[in-house]
């Protein structure tokens, strides 16, 4: 957690309930272990819909098809292209949506999201959002093919980018086995603050969430 917890609780607290199947999706989450977009992120994602009111948004991390049926149901008509890898991920996912009633507006592509991506490129494909919420030491590597995708004036949005506020520490602090994930991660914000390309701002909000504004006037790569 970012802020201390009694700010985080008064914080949550105003954000609302979401739609009884949301809620429902949530407990479910929750029971099976399985993560999810936390409130404050769930809030974030809300005003950024009602704001830019994307009409088609890329995902990359299905996990149960929360945030992409959350998406559906507060973004007013927007399509989502949303990809996931895992096998029983993919099952949860699907029934999901189906219960949801958005399965006209989502649609999972399932493979692994690197190639995935590279292909939707390939096909000149374009996203006025895109939501990355998959292998955080992979958030590099999709930056460059999700610059091609993302229309210019679109935004990007990185989940968990501040890993429970240990982004901060010296590697030698972080555990191990998380070092590499660790070094991904604040070479992911370095590259993203940098990029001339892109607005960025980091916000201290659930894990921590980036959001990236494609400029007009840039050299466009497609």
């Amino acid at each position: 957690m970012i802020t201390d917890e009694r700010t985080a609780s008064f914080i949550e607290s105003m954000s609302g309930l979401n739609t009884p199947f949301l809620e429902e999706l949530e407990q479910e989450a929750h029971r099976d272990g399985i993560p999810i977009i936390r409130p404050a992120a769930q809030s974030l994602l809300k005003f950024i819909l009602a704001s830019a009111r994307p009409g088609s948004i890329l995902e990359l991390g299905t996990a149960s098809g929360f945030s992409a049926i959350f998406m559906a149901t507060y973004g007013g008509g927007v399509h989502i292209d949303t990809i996931e890898n895992y096998r029983k991920r993919i099952s949860d996912a699907k029934r999901n949506i189906a219960r949801s009633g958005f399965e006209d507006a989502i649609t999972l592509i399932e493979g692994d999201a690197q190639e995935v991506i590279e292909r939707l490129a390939a096909e000149g494909r374009s996203y006025d959002m895109i939501f990355i919420d998959a292998a955080k030491a992979q958030y590099p590597n999709y930056l460059p093919v999700c610059k091609r995708l993302l229309a210019k004036g679109g935004i990007l949005v990185s989940d968990n980018v501040l890993f429970d506020g240990d982004i901060v520490l010296s590697r030698f602090a972080v555990r191990r086995r998380d070092r590499t994930i660790h070094a991904r991660m604040r070479e992911y914000l370095r590259t993203l603050s940098e990029d001339e390309d892109l607005v960025t701002t980091i916000l201290p909000v659930a894990d921590g969430m980036t959001l990236s504004v494609k400029a007009d006037g840039i050299n466009d790569e497609r």
